[in-house]
């Protein structure tokens, strides 16, 4: 995993959660995704919080087509694991047990997600053995 140091703000995380859901888009098509009730005049904001993204290395755009495309560099699970990292360090000294056990004392984590932690592990235990 790559080691992902910038936080998001709330409106570059929300274009990267719908590069997420649908893959490539338009600035044209994000801009009528986030802002639908509005013409043109989000236009210059999608483009500044493109360029922004795009310079942190969450994004990228082709320059191959007469439109531009932009594309998802990071994954979303890349990004919630190093914001849980971060988390991790500032709360815990990094300590991630903490964590998972307020989400298990909480019921937070569903049968599936302990099911499929169990499976992890086992495979790292059959790795190492």
């Amino acid at each position: 995993m790559n080691k992902i140091k910038t936080a998001l703000a709330n409106s570059e995380l929300s274009i990267m959660e719908l590069l997420w859901k649908k893959g490539s888009q338009t600035a044209r098509q994000i801009r009528e995704e986030l802002y639908p009730d509005t013409d043109h005049a989000q236009h210059g904001t999608v483009q500044r919080l493109l360029q922004r993204l795009e310079d942190k290395g969450f994004v990228r755009r082709d320059k191959t087509q007469t439109i531009l495309t932009f594309w998802p560099m990071v994954s979303r699970n890349e990004y919630a694991g190093s914001q849980l990292e971060s988390l991790a360090n500032r709360l815990t000294d990094g300590a991630l047990t903490p964590l998972i056990t307020h989400f298990v004392e909480e019921r937070k984590i569903s049968r599936d997600d302990i099911q499929q932690l169990r499976q992890l592990l086992n495979n790292l235990d059959s790795a190492q053995e």
